[in-house]
């Protein structure tokens, strides 16, 4: 107890200065957006910093994907400075920042110093508005993690740390700013982060910021669903999705935010499928490659979509009248948690909808598909889904021959499917021949 005493006494919350250098943070590795939102604002007379992730990343040395901005400057204040910012936010009011090159446009996040005082909450405790302003110090109390409690001046290139977040990050340990019960329940979403940044970073939850946990896991129902969406997102693409989805079972978090968990993960079958298809999306982002969310969300639900799928079809129903069905009763049961965007849940419905076609192969069927929109993703779902024994490899490899074959190889394959009876058609039934009548004889025209 002496000793645990010691310990909070030593780490109590204090200013500190340490020079960027002394870890190997320069400022060319910073986004050049970033730098001219915090030399303008500092130019205006206004303190300015990178915050947060961006200066944790670095300090591990990785290279951050978003570099957000603290000022001392009111929102409308930023807006004033940057003629094409805007202000967004009701809950927490932030300014996006647009910067424009040759990828395109990018968004720096700028958010004023929040204060002390106490924001209006909720019967849960959830805090519901969160615009009251106040100093830095004040703002790194109300940051949630100590690594995230991190301000980098990029023109003195001093980092402040006001609770011992550098001292953390060498203790490889996620901690709690505060008491973890009164921060899970002003925010419940902390406990997502919590779950996401130990396994994307590879930080071990202190003891008493991941006690708490699962005990609170049920305040996620309060939260809306969109957001719990968002946070979904940062989930899978974090780069280390299939360890977030086995952090959030671990800590008892899937229930309220992702049900069907338990049930993924308990079949070794469906355990391979998903790990496969989250182990694919993470190296899809260490190429830098493009990723669909309409993906991701198909092979997460196509399980439950299949069982359904097939429970109709041994109903009566047919294959995609039963298909349609299942789809649509997955997708209601999701949306009560996650709010899934329509053009997320139109790009998944898609690649379900293109499955029966691959069985297929007769006629102008497969030159028809080859034609199709999400051709590409619904292909590439094939495939996974025969690497894991879920689909017949034969058909895979069919299809990667098709796109590849000549005009007359193709007709060739898809005849020599039809003869094999690989068509995935039943045979046409064939409808009895009636003989045909004896005209009848010419009645007299009475003229």
């Amino acid at each position: 107890m002496i000793r645990k005493f010691i310990g909070k006494v030593l780490r109590r919350p204090g200013r500190r200065v340490v020079h960027a250098k002394h870890y190997g943070i320069r400022r060319d590795q910073l986004h050049s957006g970033a730098l001219k939102v915090c030399d303008r604002l500092q130019a205006a007379g206004y303190e300015a910093y990178i915050v947060g992730g961006a200066v944790r990343d670095l300090l591990l040395g990785k290279s951050p994907k978003d570099f957000d901005v603290a000022t001392s400057a009111t929102p409308e204040q930023v807006r004033h400075i940057f003629n094409r910012s805007r202000i967004i936010g009701r809950r927490f009011r932030i300014v996006h920042v647009p910067f424009y090159d040759r990828g395109g446009e990018e968004i720096i996040e700028v958010t004023t110093f929040r204060g002390s005082a106490e924001s209006p909450t909720d019967a849960s405790g959830r805090i519901i508005r969160d615009n009251v302003y106040g100093t830095i110090a004040e703002d790194a109390d109300r940051r949630d993690f100590t690594v995230n409690a991190l301000y980098y001046d990029p023109n003195t290139e001093e980092i402040i740390d006001f609770h011992h977040g550098i001292e953390d990050l060498e203790k490889q340990q996620l901690v709690m700013i505060g008491d973890p019960v009164k921060r899970y329940h002003e925010d419940p979403v902390r406990m997502l982060r919590a779950a996401r940044l130990s396994a994307k970073l590879g930080l071990a939850i202190a003891p008493d910021t991941r006690k708490p946990i699962r005990e609170h896991a049920a305040l996620l129902e309060n939260i809306p669903s969109a957001r719990l969406f968002d946070e979904m997102m940062k989930l899978l693409l974090s780069g280390k999705a299939w360890d977030c989805m086995q952090a959030l079972r671990a800590h008892g978090l899937h229930q309220p935010l992702f049900p069907l968990l338990d049930k993924l993960l308990s079949q070794p079958e469906t355990a391979k499928f998903l790990q496969k298809a989250l182990e694919n999306t993470d190296q899809r982002l260490a190429d830098d490659k493009p990723v669909s969310a309409g993906f991701l969300f198909a092979a997460l639900l196509w399980h439950e979509v299949e069982a359904l799928w097939q429970k109709r079809l041994a109903a009566g129903e047919t294959k995609i009248t039963a298909l349609i069905d299942a789809m649509n009763e997955v997708e209601s049961k999701v949306s009560k948690r996650l709010a899934v965007p329509n053009r997320y849940s139109a790009a998944m419905k898609e690649i379900w909808l293109l499955q029966p076609r691959f069985e297929q192969r007769v006629g102008l069927r497969p030159f028809r598909l080859l034609e199709q929109a999400r051709f590409r993703a619904a292909y590439d779902f094939l495939l996974l889904r025969a690497d894991c024994g879920l689909v017949e490899k034969s058909l895979a490899d069919w299809w990667t021959q098709f796109q590849v074959s000549e005009e007359t190889e193709r007709t060739a394959m898809i005849d020599l499917a039809t003869k094999n009876g690989q068509s995935g058609d039943a045979p046409a039934k064939r409808r009895k021949r009636s003989r045909p009548r004896k005209p009848a004889a010419a009645k007299p025209s009475g003229n």
